[in-house]
C-alpha cells in the first residue's frame, strides 16, 4: 500500500467518537508509519458522535475523491423511540416531552414509514454541523438560541420496517441521498405518528460500494498495517517497508 499515493480505507466508527476522532488517529497513525508529518487524511460523510457504523478515510491523493465517495447512496439501521421527543432528536439530550401511543398499531407504522419514500424535503436538526450566519448550529442550540434552518430536498429510496416493538419502539432500515439526517427523519416520522419519536441507536451500514462488514475496527489498524507492505515515498526513490 502507498498511503502518500493515495488509499481508501474503510473504518467502523466507534460509538461515542466524532468523526474527526477516528481521522485524527487513523492520520497520527500512518503519518508515523510513513515517516511523512504533512501526509492529508480525510474522510468521506460525517457521523454523529451517538452513531456508529461505515466511515470512509482517504489518505493522500485519495482525497480527491472525497466528494465523489461521500456523494454514494448511504444505508443505515435506526431504532426509535416513540412517544418521545428529545431537543435533539436523539439521545444527546433529555426527554422534553412524551406524547401518547395508544393509537399506533404495525399497519399505521408501516403506512407512515411509506409517506417518506421518494423526493422528499427535511429540515435539518438544530443540533447539527449546518451553518447559520457562519456559526455551526449545533454551537448555537447548545446555548439555547432559536435556530431557523431551511428545508432541503434529498431523496430516500427505501425506508423498511425491520422490527416493531409497540408501544414505544421500532427499528427501521433507511436507504437514503447524501444530506439526509436519520435522526430528523425520525423526529418526522414520530410527527406522521401523531406522537413523538427520537433515535436511540444508529449504524449506517453501507456508503456506495462500501459496506460494514468490509470495515474494520481503529483497535486492529496497527496490527493490519504490520501484514501489509507500505511504500514510503521520498525526494529522490521510493524505498519499501514490510
Amino acid at each position: 500500500m502507498n498511503p502518500q499515493r493515495g488509499e481508501i480505507l474503510c473504518f467502523n466508527k466507534p460509538y461515542t467518537w466524532t468523526s474527526f476522532d477516528l481521522v485524527n488517529k487513523v492520520r497520527g497513525i500512518l503519518r508515523h508509519r510513513t515517516r511523512n508529518k504533512k501526509l492529508k487524511v480525510g474522510h468521506a460523510g460525517t457521523l454523529d458522535p451517538l452513531a456508529t457504523g461505515v466511515l470512509i478515510i482517504c489518505s493522500g491523493k485519495a482525497t480527491k475523491r472525497i466528494d465523489e465517495l461521500q456523494a454514494g447512496v448511504k444505508e443505515y439501521v435506526a431504532t426509535l423511540k416513540i412517544g418521545a421527543t428529545t431537543p435533539s432528536f436523539d439521545k444527546e439530550t433529555e426527554e422534553d416531552a412524551t406524547y401518547p401511543t395508544d393509537h399506533i398499531t404495525k399497519a399505521l407504522i408501516e403506512d407512515s414509514l411509506q409517506q417518506f419514500v421518494g423526493t422528499i424535503e427535511q429540515i435539518p436538526p438544530s443540533f447539527s454541523a449546518v451553518r447559520v450566519n457562519g456559526k455551526r448550529a449545533y454551537q448555537m442550540a447548545r446555548k439555547g438560541q432559536d435556530i431557523e434552518l431551511k428545508p432541503k430536498k434529498l431523496t430516500i429510496d427505501e425506508i423498511e420496517l425491520l422490527d416493531c416493538n409497540l408501544p414505544n419502539q421500532i427499528r427501521i432500515r433507511v436507504v437514503c441521498s447524501k444530506g439526509t439526517y436519520i435522526r430528523a427523519l425520525a423526529r418526522d416520522i414520530g410527527a406522521a405518528l401523531h406522537s413523538g419519536a427520537y433515535l436511540t441507536d444508529l449504524c449506517r451500514t453501507r456508503i456506495g460500494q462500501y459496506k460494514l462488514e468490509d470495515c474494520m475496527e481503529i483497535t486492529e489498524f496497527d496490527d493490519w498495517l504490520n501484514k501489509q507492505t507500505i511504500e514510503i515515498e521520498n525526494d529522490n526513490d521510493t524505498k519499501t517497508k514490510s
